[in-house]
């Protein structure tokens, strides 16, 4: 009896399509710090399990990072609370993802896309799936970068202006403003959306800066990402790259995307804290080498795309000589400027704190204009020169006429304070301070 072959096929193959395979299933271990070791084969690296216990009815995430002999190392999205050598491991055969979509915009969302503002969750069909680890875009595939990034801040957008696209550090001890600054930039800017990445900070701080600082027209156009410093390892990385996510996605719907992540230390630490848990071996500051690989990855996902852009603003805790923190040192060779903020000027109430001569924007130059260029770099050298002689004031042995450059940086030391000083309620637009900057030299 002969056999039509090529008529079984189809039907074979939409037999298996209807087929429910079976998941793979393991054990766990044993649970070591902020890991957990399992017994679970067919498993890949970045793949997603989920974690139920029998016993406590614990149920949660757990992303697989690496293998030892024949077990599988996870890290948990969440508390380990509640579990124990009898839970029970699914491999789901997915990848990390993200929900994205127009109608996050506004709300206030956990790594795990859970909302934690309280107004519910979102209808079906809104949002769509994004990778959480996608590729940056590939570098000729960039737009070429020539316009300018308005912050509402005089003294970053009248002497270290961005570009539309460009990634900045902001470089500061604790309690120098930084959030008050982001608080300001987000209330100010001209970006069409802005996403706000709140990786490690006390949660009194979120609450302050999304429901006291933003006010309403500021919220409707941003979406916030928050893991606060309590949860654990892996749902601080997490929230990292949601929030890159989310920035791609509108990005690639052609809009001009402000990113803000505080702190990208805190991710760091993070990450530290992940990869001295496998086993890697610490190098400087105790940093494993997976955090010098992952870092660039990150941070090169900012930036122009074919269509849209992400203007990127990273917050860098730093304490002491910052040549000796490998995330500062790190941070500042990838990224395209930093925005440096003092201590010394946060002590005398002058906010925002910014230090703009350890400053610098690398692509002022290709998007101000050869006016502001000029003012700018005045601006600039006056403030250089009245650095200098500050002693010579203090000890009153300064002899005016003297020093041509010297006498004009002290008479004009008032104006220079007065355009740097801001107000946080206070907005300016690119005109105005340029307006501004005129006056100071006039």
């Amino acid at each position: 009896m002969s056999v039509d072959v090529q008529a079984i096929i189809p039907r074979l193959a939409e037999r298996l399509g209807e087929a429910r395979l079976r998941p793979m299933r393991g054990t766990v271990r044993s649970i070591r710090g902020v890991l957990l070791r399992a017994s679970v084969a067919g498993v890949r690296i970045g793949e997603l399990c989920q974690l139920r216990d029998p016993s406590s009815g614990r149920s949660l995430a757990a992303e697989v990072i690496g293998f030892e002999q024949d077990e599988a190392i996870l890290s948990p999205i969440g508390s380990m609370e509640g579990l124990s050598t009898r839970t029970e491991i699914l491999a789901t055969g997915e990848t990390l993802g993200v929900s994205v979509g127009d109608a996050q915009l506004g709300r206030v969302i956990s790594p795990m896309g859970d909302y934690l503002d309280g107004n519910g969750i979102l209808p079906l069909g809104v949002v769509v799936r994004y990778p959480l680890h996608a590729e940056p875009p590939p570098p000729f595939s960039r737009q070429l970068i020539v316009r300018p990034m308005s912050l509402g801040v005089r003294s970053i957008d009248g002497l270290l202006t961005l570009a539309q696209g460009q990634r900045m550090g902001i470089f500061g001890e604790p309690g120098v403003g930084k959030s008050s600054l982001l608080a300001s930039i987000v209330r100010h800017t001209d970006a069409d959306v802005i996403v706000i990445g709140l990786i490690g900070e006390r949660g009194r701080e979120v609450r302050e800066l999304l429901d006291v600082q933003l006010d309403a027209q500021a919220r409707a156009r941003t979406v916030a990402v928050v893991a606060t410093s309590d949860r654990p390892a892996a749902e601080r990385v997490r929230a990292a790259y949601v929030a890159t996510a989310l920035a791609e996605y509108h990005r690639d719907q052609g809009r001009n995307v402000l990113l803000l992540m505080d702190s990208l230390t805190r991710f760091a630490r993070a990450q530290r804290e992940i990869g001295l848990a496998v086993g890697e071996p610490p190098t400087r500051r105790g940093y494993p080498p997976s955090f010098f690989s992952a870092l660039p990855r990150l941070l090169e996902r900012a930036g122009p795309g074919p269509v849209g852009s992400i203007t990127a603003l990273y917050t860098v805790l730093t304490e002491g000589d910052v040549s000796m923190d490998p995330v500062a040192e790190e941070a500042r060779s990838i990224l395209d400027g930093h925005i440096v903020l003092s201590a010394e000027l946060a002590q005398r109430n002058y906010f925002p704190a910014v230090d703009v001569l350890r400053s610098r924007s690398r692509l002022m130059d290709q998007v101000c204009s050869d006016e502001q260029r000029h003012l700018a770099m005045r601006i600039r050298e006056l403030m250089a020169r009245r650095n200098e002689i500050e002693m010579l004031i203090r000890v009153g042995e300064y002899a005016a006429g003297s020093d041509p450059l010297a006498d004009e940086a002290i008479a004009r030391h008032a104006a220079i304070e007065a355009f740097m000083r801001q107000g946080a309620a206070e907005p300016s637009s690119a005109e105005q301070t340029l307006d501004h900057m005129r006056k100071v030299l006039a």
